[in-house]
């Protein structure tokens, strides 16, 4: 017989920025998989996420709750305070980590670059001498393709050289990062870290009741098209004409955040695989680039709404075009994405036209 006042508590996975865009996709991805027994652990400090006044839980993580019908335990807490982060680790058996928490708008780093370095930089090394202090060596990790720089070659490909002609902190940010994880992974075997290099995140939950809802300026493409088709903006501004694409407009490789948050469960399986140790990057993309102007057609015909658009200059840094060699992520962690482009608006639409405000609408 057990004695009363010993818990057994189920396995735990740590979601760090849970309650913001791809992070709340992954925890929902994670909580609707079938015959799931584990505790879904997720930390946020609230900066790039929505919580009404009064609630205990930020709106995108209560919504999770009332999908699946599984609770989420979750805790207002930046991953810098490393006392606040023991607190979780000791209140639950968390096996390995999906680490989400960073700033992450590229124009703003260059503003606040000190800002960047410390949250996405230092919260990293806090959260990994905690990890260890608690004996969790098994980390999945929110990378970017950013840390490619500008393309040497298409696709990309997990061999391109990183780190160089970084244009922004941001990107710099990830790229450290990464670096650090690697020498960690050196000196320890313990270590087991995915970095998921993805690339440009779009679409919505499918229920249209999760979706991205940013505390600033939105940092890609998609949020603005939305905002314009919903009335928000008056027209989307489209940066230069004259790059050496099919139309003239930037292309990009864009990603459904469900498929994206598959990814990311997949990548978990690896850890149990017995000898599974070490640093390992892994693209998450389509392999398929497309142009602003197929972007804005595509979201035109699934929403039925016209987007007005005004052909503006270059902007300083951006590139003619970006898309992943996706041949090593069909290999290592039997992932595909599966959502098409049409999915990805119509998703993006669902959610736009039934949360206006984002979730303040809700």
């Amino acid at each position: 017989m057990k004695p009363e006042n010993i818990v057994i508590m189920k396995p735990g996975i740590l979601v760090t920025g849970g309650a913001g865009y791809v992070g709340s996709h992954t925890v929902a991805a994670l909580l609707e998989r079938p015959n799931t027994d584990i505790d879904v652990v997720v930390v946020d400090n609230l900066s790039n996420a929505y919580k009404s006044e009064g609630q205990k839980k930020p709106e995108a993580i209560s919504i999770i709750e009332e999908l699946t019908g599984k609770t989420i335990h979750f805790y207002d807490v930046d991953i810098r305070d490393a006392n606040a982060l023991r607190e979780v680790f000791e209140k639950h058996d968390i096996t390995c980590v999906i680490h989400f928490a960073a700033l992450k708008a590229v124009g703003e780093s260059v503003q606040k670059p000190l800002e960047y370095y410390q949250a996405n930089i230092t919260g990293t090394c806090t959260l990994f001498d905690v990890m260890r202090e608690f004996g969790v060596y098994k980390l999945v990790y929110s990378s970017s393709c950013t840390v490619y720089g500008e393309p040497e070659s298409l696709p990309l490909g997990e061999g391109h050289p990183t780190g160089r002609g970084l244009a922004s902190p941001y990107g710099k940010s990830k790229y450290f990062c990464e670096e650090i994880m690697k020498d960690i992974c050196r000196s320890d075997r313990k270590w087991s870290v995915i970095s998921l290099r993805y690339f440009n995140p779009v679409g919505a939950h499918r229920s249209g009741r999760i979706g991205e809802d940013p505390a600033g300026i939105p940092n890609n493409l998609m949020p603005f098209i939305a905002k314009v088709a919903v009335g928000r903006l008056k027209e989307l501004q489209v940066f230069g004409s004259d790059y050496p694409t099919i139309d003239g407009t930037g292309v990009r490789d864009y990603i459904h955040v469900e498929d994206l948050a598959d990814g990311h469960v997949k990548a978990i399986k690896l850890f149990s695989q017995s000898g599974f140790n070490g640093f390992h990057a892994v693209n998450l993309g389509t392999g398929t680039g497309y142009s602003v102007l197929q972007m804005v057609k595509a979201f035109e015909e699934a929403s039925g709404k016209k987007i007005p658009y005004k052909i503006v200059g270059r902007r300083e840094g951006d590139i003619a075009a970006n898309y992943a060699d996706v041949s090593l992520s069909h290999r290592m962690l039997g992932w595909r994405a599966t959502r098409t482009l049409r999915d990805m608006c119509a998703d993006t639409w669902r959610w736009q036209s039934n949360h206006p405000d984002g979730y303040k609408s809700t």
